[in-house]
């Protein structure tokens, strides 16, 4: 029968028709319930109702502005990771259905979405985009809203939805919990325009929504192993003071002996005798920041430790100091920043000490320890390279073999033949014997493919076949050859960007890139040039044969004011030149090659890197200016990271972005990183 939505006639089933009427009656003032109207649906548009919901609406609301919805990534960034391979596969197995699957955080805001592109002009329509809203206050009865608000699984099918521009859309959604505590962190949806319409969209969201629970279930373990591994030494049996472990959500995991004794000296009568004392006690404070909220009258600030590895805020130690102790109290603690602090190990061949360094060497050492696939990124010549050799000697592959292979170096055929080998006779110009390839011949040990956004497109699922099955054909063979290696990757390309524009897969990119590690640019240390220049006098004199040089402070400092474009490969080039032109023992600012001098001299006076005109402000803002910018750039434009290292709230961090005028450079920044 057909139906009317503000003059417009389409043709719904005859239920469909039923609920349409009754959502006339409704929405014009007749509450009664209807037959028609599931409970489920006649809640919903009471609530919808009573929040002065518009029923005419076509639309969500638009969505927000780009740094909000990077805020909001931010906040939700353990569930986006989660998901991650999930909504990538969803590209492939939802494309030419019709529907789209939709990712949103607890408040029901489009983190991400994928699925038919053929669907995406009508999704564009109704607003359902990324920094879209879709919540009942904001949309009316949705399966996204209507999930959130129920905590259920909910299918919602066309005309049942409350706003007029939906009801030619049926969806599917579910909550998705926190494993640990129940709590609602987002919602996963599939949604289409109601001709394609099926009853078992229902049953893929709620498993799909397991398999993400699952995995936030494994990541939290995984950092709880790594904040437990860290603080071993902490729990010692024989400490006169009490020391308790809270997790990165402030919930207390694990204490030494001494804890609870010490714990009912300060607290008094509250713990007493309480066996699960420790278990009751829950620090108050954001998972994404480090200090505490709101702490009970016994506990001084003064004894929280953040523990941050690599840049990652793992959790926290509390030192409660027993009553022989207490008299001076103690003294301020130091945050436990490992990864700024980290011993090198087998990690010295990374010449340099500056923080944004040594967290890419602490995340690096931390990553050696497993098998995971990792993604090496930064800008040409920051060598990728050096830290690939250095994770696979620090691994368990070490005692196997390192295979490298530049994937930029070659065409298409020679690339295929590099990394599957080939038999006998498989092709014109093959080799007597045949060929082993790359992947076969890293078996046992690890294969580093340099400059993978390089692979040609029809290539890469070949390659991901070899990742997800661990079999690698030979060109020319049908015979299967079982290969077992870790995989380490590495790009100067932004390989996101290159997924949009079709010249990398996706799911290759979620099977390479399970973990990441950005190495800074030799211009983001520019503190290392001293080391650096040591390092390769004392290098390249023994290689030639000449005697001891060194680099005095005037040429140090005129090289740190370069720019770098090729970074430590080109400064290595510019030290040997100067090495090799020089006959004095001291290499100064006159031995520069003309090149960088000419460079320099062209270069402008003030901080090209400064976005807005800074004159304006006093010392100490400038100061605070200078600290913030230093960190985007050390962290690469990654909020979270950027209120880690200056510990301070992602809040603050955006508030002082718009005070400083820095929100384009980040934008800048973000764009073109690697």
């Amino acid at each position: 029968m057909p139906a009317t939505i503000s003059g417009q006639m389409f043709s719904v089933p005859e239920n469909d028709g039923r609920i349409m009427a009754s959502w006339e009656h409704f929405v014009n003032g007749d509450e009664a319930g209807s037959d028609a109207l599931r409970r489920l649906i006649d809640d919903s548009w009471r609530r919808c109702f009573g929040a002065s919901v518009d029923p005419g609406r076509y639309q969500a609301p638009p969505p927000v502005g780009e740094n909000s919805l990077h805020y909001l990534r931010d906040e939700s960034s353990d569930l986006l990771t989660a998901s991650a391979p999930v909504m990538a596969s969803a590209r492939d197995f939802l494309s030419e259905t019709g529907t789209v699957m939709v990712l949103t955080n607890h408040s029901g805001t489009i983190l991400n979405l994928e699925g038919d592109m053929s669907t995406r002009g009508a999704a564009e329509n109704v607003h359902l985009l990324s920094g879209a809203n879709w919540s009942e206050l904001a949309c009316g009865t949705n399966a996204i809203g209507t999930a959130l608000e129920v905590g259920q699984p909910v299918q919602i099918h066309s005309a049942e939805h409350y706003c007029a521009g939906i009801k030619r859309w049926s969806c599917s959604a579910t909550v998705i919990r926190d494993p640990y505590d129940g709590t609602i962190l987002g919602v996963v949806d599939v949604s289409g325009l109601s001709a394609s319409y099926s009853r078992h969209s229902l049953a893929l969201v709620v498993a799909t929504a397991g398999r993400i629970e699952n995995r936030l279930a494994r990541m939290e373990m995984d950092v709880r192993y790594r904040l437990l591994e860290t603080c071993v030494d902490r729990l010692s049996v024989s400490a006169l003071d009490g020391v308790i472990v809270f997790d990165r959500r402030g919930r207390a995991i694990k204490a030494n002996p001494r804890a609870s004794t010490v714990m009912a000296d300060l607290a008094g009568c509250q713990f007493a005798g309480a066996p699960d004392a420790l278990s009751a006690l829950t620090l108050k404070w954001k998972q994404t920041e480090q200090a505490a909220e709101d702490l009970p009258d016994w506990i001084d600030r003064d004894w929280l430790e953040p523990v941050v590895i690599g840049g990652e805020h793992l959790g926290t130690v509390l030192t409660l100091p027993s009553r022989r102790h207490q008299g001076g109290g103690l003294s301020r603690s130091v945050p436990l920043f490992f990864g700024e602090t980290v011993e090198k190990g087998s990690f010295e061949k990374v010449v340099g000490a500056s923080p944004a360094l040594m967290q890419a060497v602490g995340r690096a050492q931390q990553l050696a320890k497993s098998r995971v696939p990792v993604l090496l990124l930064g800008e040409t010549g920051v060598g990728k390279d050096v830290f690939a050799r250095c994770i696979h000697e620090s691994g368990a592959t070490k005692d196997g073999p390192f295979v490298a292979l530049n994937c930029g170096g070659f065409s298409r055929e020679l690339l295929t033949s590099e990394l599957f080998g080939y038999t006998e006779g498989s092709f014109t110009g093959a080799r007597r014997g045949g060929m082993i390839g790359k992947i076969e011949a890293a078996n046992g040990g690890t294969l580093f493919l340099d400059e993978i956004g390089e692979m040609p497109i029809d290539l890469q699922p070949h390659f991901l076949r070899v990742l997800e099955e661990g079999e690698v054909y030979r060109i020319g063979e049908n015979k299967p050859r079982k290969v077992n290696f870790r995989l380490i990757a590495a790009t100067n390309r932004d390989l996101r960007k290159e997924i949009q524009a079709g010249s990398f897969r996706m799911d290759l990119f979620y099977r390479v890139a399970v973990t990441s590690i950005s190495i800074p640019s030799l211009r983001e240390r520019t503190g290392d040039i001293p080391l650096l220049g040591d390092h390769y006098l004392k290098a390249l004199a023994q290689q030639h044969g000449l005697g001891p040089r060194t680099l005095s402070a005037g040429a140090a400092e005129r090289l740190a004011q370069y720019g770098w474009p090729g970074n430590i490969r080109e400064f290595r080039n510019v030290i040997e030149s100067m090495l090799l032109t020089s006959q004095a023992s001291v290499l100064t600012e006159a031995d520069l090659p003309l090149d960088i001098r000419a460079a320099l001299e062209a270069a402008p006076q003030d901080d090209p890197d400064a976005p807005c005109d800074a004159r304006d402000l006093t010392c100490l803002e400038s100061a605070e200016r200078e600290a913030i910018l230093r960190a985007i750039k050390a962290c690469r434009g990654n909020m979270t990271a950027v209120a880690r290292e200056l510990g301070i709230a992602k809040s603050t961090v955006y508030a002082k972005l718009k005070r400083f005028g820095l929100e384009a450079y980040v934008d800048d920044l973000r764009n073109y990183r690697v």
